[in-house]
Order: structure tokens, then sequence, then C-alpha cells
């Protein structure tokens, strides 16, 4: 399964749904890094630090420092869903397709149902 980094805003719920799904998933708040303004680029190399795949809202963020080819492991960037467990298994689904997410983006949009 995959090692994750969760950017501050993402939601626990969503964390922990990934946890029992078997991912290993680290929260910002988990290293004492949460509420620090932590720039984007210190949480994606934060992230390489860790070989982690960083999970974020910030999309436009991070999708632009992926664009300005910064090395990182991999960036998964979501719309927010109210719909946890949906939105966990949505992740979920997403990362298995990937053999190797480095470098790359992945976009996890919210259900249009």
């Amino acid at each position: 399964m995959a090692r994750l980094y969760s950017n501050e805003n993402f939601p626990l719920p969503v964390v922990e749904r990934l946890r029992n799904l078997g991912h290993d998933v680290l929260t910002i708040q988990e290293t004492g890094k949460a509420n620090q303004s932590m720039s984007d680029e210190d949480v994606l190399a934060f992230a390489n630090k860790e070989k982690r795949i960083l999970l974020t809202l910030n999309r436009r963020h991070f999708i632009n420092l992926h664009k300005q080819n910064q090395q990182h492991v991999g960036i998964v960037a979501c719309t927010f869903d109210p719909d946890f467990s949906g939105f966990a298994n949505r992740i979920d689904e997403a990362l298995r397709k990937e053999y190797d997410l480095s470098q790359k983006v992945i976009r996890v949009n919210r259900d249009q149902q």
C-alpha cells in the first residue's frame, strides 16, 4: 500500500478510512508541523524527505509546483467531497492503478452523482 502524507486541511475521516484500507498515512498534525504557516514548497519537501506521496486539497498550488519541475514522490490533488468514505475509496482506487507515482500528479475529483 501507499505511504502518504496529508496536508493540513485534509479531512481526518478520509485519512482514517485510507488507513483502514491499508495505507500508511502520516498527517501534518502528527509531525508537529501544523499551524506553522509552512510554505507549499516546504510541505512537499517534507513529504519527499519521508518518501511519502502528498495528499492535498490545495490542488492549484501543488500542481503548479509539479509543473515547475519540483522533485517529488507523488502528489494526489483532490477536490473536497463530504462523502468521506467514497472520497477515500476513490483515492484508494486511483493509487492502486498506479505502480509508481514519482514525479506524477493524480487528480481525484468529487463524485458527480
